[in-house]
């Protein structure tokens, strides 16, 4: 423990952050997010004798889960045995968890009594990695759940000395479906349809009621590409404050003290310029060496920095596919934010985007990607594109498993009809793919088709409803 201050200065805000230990009120948001009933059933089950980890970009409601899972703790067990601790206040940053923990126990609860504990923003303690790992080994009265917002690779450097001991439970933005869950529930109890899966087999008759039950969501799903899927942003009908919100919580944050704290980052002026140039050019294949030269940069720093970005969850990137009997001979990822509304907000884009075709091409398309991510996430898939070098023929997303190829192809626009020499038609022959997505602008684009010499069956189907079906979708998965 340090000389500069006493056990009783970090007793008060321990209880400052437990206030159930002494019966004081105690309120969590209502809204739960789709993992949250996940979470709660892995730290509820006794035969995992792992921490549980989770991981997503800021403010997407991470620590809203924990405070969430602590209430629900403390209505059926001991009150003082659910010890939620945020690691990111200045003062329990210098200190470690042993030494927080030995706090605890002198003066709450009993180091041999079972206990929960609720560690957020677990990456600012220090030697975090080695202390839960011996709680995990050594002492199984505890549970543990804990956030991060930058683990992918921050926690590579742990996965020797902690493999085996974490479960890692990723939290993305909201999905369409939560997010009109948040804003409109009753929508959400309004639209009967079944799963996305079984629409291959209807008739454009079918469909075209199916259609009618989602006009409403129209407006909404405008809103949503606009703002995104940050909770504490999506009710917030000023768009100019949700993206002032958003470019202070989420991009700045990350950018000017996460990357220095967690990275030792010290050119921030360089990590800002590339993310700005991702902003300005989401969803296309990147030239490392184009963007370098753009950039005034080096290779190695737009590497570094691409890395950096990754792991902070504020980009996706998708490598090319490796088809039938081809391999790739040069690796360039498509890169995409995470969410479409970042780069809304840093490059100050409001509704007149709406009306943009471009732009709205881009920003659909990085919000498939997203509903895909996570609807697949439980699976473990490969997310990649493809294209041919000798053509330039592209399909935008591509879904691959032991199991299944799924390929997605995003044509927000009016004119979507196929042609023979389309990507598509071209990469669902070529591989043999049973079945496809077609992702279309408007409602009365929704219609069930066979393409290609091997009658792939292909799904044509308006984005507000594929977004909402498939986030519907993730819902009944992390409920099952």
């Amino acid at each position: 423990m340090k000389d500069f201050f006493d056990r009783v200065e970090v007793l008060k805000i321990l209880q400052g952050y437990n206030p159930w230990w002494t019966n004081k009120p105690f309120d969590a948001p209502p809204f739960k997010r789709v993992a949250y009933g996940f979470c709660h059933k892995l730290l509820l089950d006794k035969k995992l004798k792992r921490a549980i980890l989770l991981c997503g970009p800021r403010r997407v409601g991470k620590t809203t889960i924990l405070t969430q899972v602590a209430k629900q703790l403390i209505e059926t067990e001991d009150p003082k045995g659910v010890f939620y601790l945020s690691l990111d206040h200045p003062l329990l940053k210098l200190l470690t968890l042993e030494e927080i923990l030995s706090v605890y126990h002198e003066n709450v609860h009993a180091e041999n009594k079972e206990a929960t504990l609720l560690l957020d923003e677990i990456h600012y303690s220090k030697q975090w990695e080695l202390y839960v790992k011996q709680l995990v080994d050594h002492r199984p009265q505890f549970r543990i759940l804990a956030t991060g917002s930058a683990t992918v690779s921050h926690l590579r450097k742990t996965a020797e000395s902690g493999a085996g001991r974490w479960i890692k439970v990723g939290i993305p933005t909201l999905s369409f479906f939560e997010f009109v869950h948040l804003t409109e529930p009753n929508n959400t109890e309004r639209i009967q349809c079944e799963p996305i899966k079984q629409l291959f087999k209807n008739k454009k008759g079918a469909l075209s009621l199916i259609a009618e039950q989602f006009n409403s969501l129209m407006p909404l799903f405008k809103r949503y590409l606009l703002v995104g899927g940050f909770p504490e942003t999506a009710k917030i009908p000023d768009i100019g404050l949700c993206q002032r919100l958003l470019r202070e919580d989420v991009v700045e944050r990350v950018l000017k003290r996460d990357m220095t704290a967690l990275y030792g980052v010290r050119n921030i002026n360089d990590l800002e310029k590339l993310f700005i140039y991702l902003c300005l050019h989401t969803g296309h294949i990147l030239s490392v060496r184009g963007c370098a030269h753009a950039l005034e940069s080096t290779t190695t720093t737009i590497s570094n920095h691409l890395d950096l970005l990754e792991d902070a969850y504020l980009i996706y990137r998708l490598p090319p596919t490796e088809t039938t009997g081809k391999k790739v001979l040069k690796m360039r990822h498509k890169v995409f934010l995470v969410d479409a509304a970042l780069r809304n907000a840093v490059l100050l884009r409001g509704e007149e985007i709406l009306n943009n075709p471009q732009e709205m091409g881009s920003i659909v398309e990085t919000t498939v990607l997203r509903h895909l991510y996570t609807f697949f996430y439980q699976q473990t898939p490969t997310l990649s594109y493809w294209r041919d070098s000798a053509t330039d023929k592209e399909v935008d997303i591509v879904v691959s498993s032991p199991k299944m190829t799924l390929p997605v192809e995003v044509k927000y626009r009016n004119d979507v009809s196929l042609k023979k020499d389309e990507g598509l038609i071209i990469f669902c022959e070529s591989e043999k793919i049973a079945r496809a997505y077609l992702v279309t602008q408007r409602p009365q684009d929704f219609e069930a088709m066979e393409i290609g010499r091997n009658k792939t069956s292909l799904l044509m189907i308006p984005a507000h409803i594929f977004t909402y079906l498939i986030g519907r979708g993730e819902h009944q998965q992390w409920d099952a």
